[in-house]
């Protein structure tokens, strides 16, 4: 989770256009050495792929949908408009796709914005090589995309309605502070 949400906080402010630099001013590591390696990947990627960025970071919360979440990013890559989610782990999980969905969902109905495609660009993938023709991906990195997420959004309310039915009772310890 750490690693994650640095490499987040670099590649916000990367895009931002704030100055990312490895070292501090007092000259040790701002962040450890594999965060960094992975924001190199993301550079990589901005500098391959050249997405203009329309959202970055943005909180949506639905009560019609009983959910919320935030957004990584929604980007323009070669006039195709994706819903990305930057991922850290060891691997891309099917669930990933459920959260995508949902999101997609999300920002359809709270934010007005339709998109291409949901994407994933996984800063910790096994990739060598730049790809084949038609791949988008770099050395340790990759952009797994879809197109159509209705299974994944019916799995998604599925699991939602499920948990709702068997935390119906669920009550937080203190609902001010």
């Amino acid at each position: 989770g750490d690693r994650g949400t640095t490499v987040h906080e670099l590649t916000e402010r990367y895009d931002n256009g704030d100055e990312i630099s490895l070292l501090t001013e007092t000259g040790s590591l701002g962040c450890k050495l594999q965060e960094w390696s992975m924001f190199e990947r993301y550079v990589d990627f901005t500098l391959k792929c050249n997405p203009v960025i329309l959202q970055t970071e943005q909180n949506y919360v639905s009560h019609e949908l009983g959910f919320a979440g935030t957004l990584d990013r929604v980007v323009n890559i070669g006039g195709v408009t994706y819903l990305m989610d930057i991922k850290t782990s060891n691997a891309v999980y099917p669930t990933c796709w459920l959260q995508l969905a949902a999101y997609r969902e999300l920002l359809g109905k709270v934010g007005g914005v339709q998109v291409d495609a949901v994407a994933i660009l996984w800063l910790n993938s096994k990739t060598r090589t730049d790809g084949k023709k038609g791949s988008i991906q770099g050395k340790g990195w990759q952009l797994l995309a879809r197109e159509d997420t209705t299974t994944d959004l019916q799995v998604f309310k599925a699991t939602k309605y499920l948990w709702g039915v068997q935390n119906a009772d669920s009550m937080p310890r203190q609902s001010s502070y």
